[in-house]
């Protein structure tokens, strides 16, 4: 992790903090410690007083050993135990008060503590036995608690700024135009809320470049047949047909430049739509001047009903279905019919090699196409022309026959 990172600066903040804290909680133990070891002292100390008044009086009876019983304190009689006690290494001894009589030590072994009473007739041990305040346990559950939460604040900071990683990483694809990003969060803070703009940012970028592509590859496709007609239509005497068919070519290639600006605005952005009803052949009609494609090539086989519809669009997605199937049928020939609930294009020849789902990607196209006829994007463009008059497009093939059927779901 690179020491300029607000992930580093982060983890040396919470480090530090934590440290600080772990460190007055330790201070703050050992304080309590040192009060409770300094009041076990004083409260052996005057029990110790205590047992010596008592001694003088009735030496160690049973009377004065329940007595020390009750206020927490054993009584070592047995002259082994006690000088295993006295001569033990670690024993740490100071003395508190002696006379002639009497000589008292306080003595520490481990965490244990006793009180050691010479007498002249006997060595005596008072075994004391500490009484420990709530304190230590309440700073130890306080510094349990806080620690806690203190983890979950820096687990919960460090997942508000994942997001800036994978920012950083999706910026970097950005600059090299991959707009494939995947930088969507569920949260809902501002980090969060940036990489969602940034992601749908990128998807727009996406889809504009894919609209500039399909754009770029219409245009190579369809204005190759005006111009190799223009071509030969140059070489031809000037007759009046042959005018006439001249000014066919140029009025084609002026229907393409309006239906590849259609298009590019479809897929680049969310079109406007200017519906209105208009009759079926009047469609079909238009589809097929695009096309210039000869008349017997389709058959129309339908009742001139209305369809509201954006003319020029539809006309666009007509066409291309018309298209597809003259190229790809065997008579080259595609048959027309229509009723209130579907519009279905009828052409005979192979079936579909993949799912018709697949022909809506761009630049997908089957085993039964060829480089030289197609640059998959005719059912491409009709799906979005239906998508954006809220139609669905359907295929079937049934006896040698391929079926696209639109959904007239108005």
């Amino acid at each position: 992790m690179k020491k300029y990172s607000i992930f580093f600066t982060i983890n040396i903040i919470f480090l530090i903090s934590l440290l600080l804290i772990s460190v007055s909680f330790a201070l703050l133990y050992g304080v309590n410690k040192q009060k409770e070891k300094h009041f076990n002292y004083k409260r052996d100390i005057e029990i110790t007083k205590i047992f010596m008044h008592q001694y003088r009086e009735s030496s160690v009876s049973d009377e004065l050993l329940e007595y020390m019983k009750n206020l927490g304190f054993s009584v070592i009689l047995d002259a082994g135990e006690i000088e295993n006690i006295l001569t033990s290494k670690k024993l740490k001894s100071r003395e508190f008060k002696s006379n002639r009589a009497f000589k008292i030590r306080y003595l520490e072994l481990g965490e244990n503590r006793y009180i050691f009473v010479q007498t002249p007739r006997e060595k005596i041990i008072l075994t004391s036995h500490s009484i420990s305040s709530d304190g230590k346990n309440i700073i130890l559950i306080a510094y349990a608690v806080i620690f806690l939460i203190f983890i979950l604040l820096y687990l919960s900071i460090i997942n508000k700024l994942k997001p800036l990683k994978i920012l950083q990483e999706s910026v970097k694809k950005f600059g090299n135009e991959n707009f494939d990003l995947e930088c969507m969060t569920s949260n809902k803070d501002e980090i969060s809320q940036l990489a969602n703009e940034f992601h749908k940012a990128a998807q727009k970028l996406k889809k504009l470049q894919e609209s500039r592509n399909v754009f770029i590859r219409n245009i190579m496709h369809e204005l190759k047949t005006p111009i190799t007609k223009g071509n030969f239509l140059t070489r031809l005497p000037q007759t009046e047909e042959n005018v006439e068919s001249m000014q066919k070519v140029f009025y084609r290639l002026e229907s393409l430049i309006k239906e590849f600006a259609s298009i590019e605005e479809l897929i680049s952005t969310k079109k406007e739509l200017e519906k209105k009803s208009y009759f079926l052949e009047d469609i079909i009609d238009n589809a097929m001047d695009i096309l210039m494609c000869e008349e017997d090539s389709v058959a129309k086989e339908f009742e001139n009903i209305k369809i509201d519809v954006d003319f020029t669009l539809f006309s666009i997605a007509v066409k291309n279905l018309l298209d597809n199937g003259i190229k790809y049928s065997k008579d080259k020939k595609v048959v027309v019919k229509a009723d209130k609930n579907m519009l279905v294009f009828e052409s005979i020849g192979q079936k579909l090699s993949y799912e018709l789902q697949n022909y809506f990607e761009p630049f997908f196209k089957g085993d039964n196409s060829t480089s030289a006829q197609s640059f998959g994007l005719g059912l491409y463009i009709v799906k979005h022309v239906l998508d954006a008059h809220s139609l669905h497009l359907k295929y079937e093939y049934k006896n040698g026959v391929n079926k696209f059927i639109i959904e007239l779901d108005f």
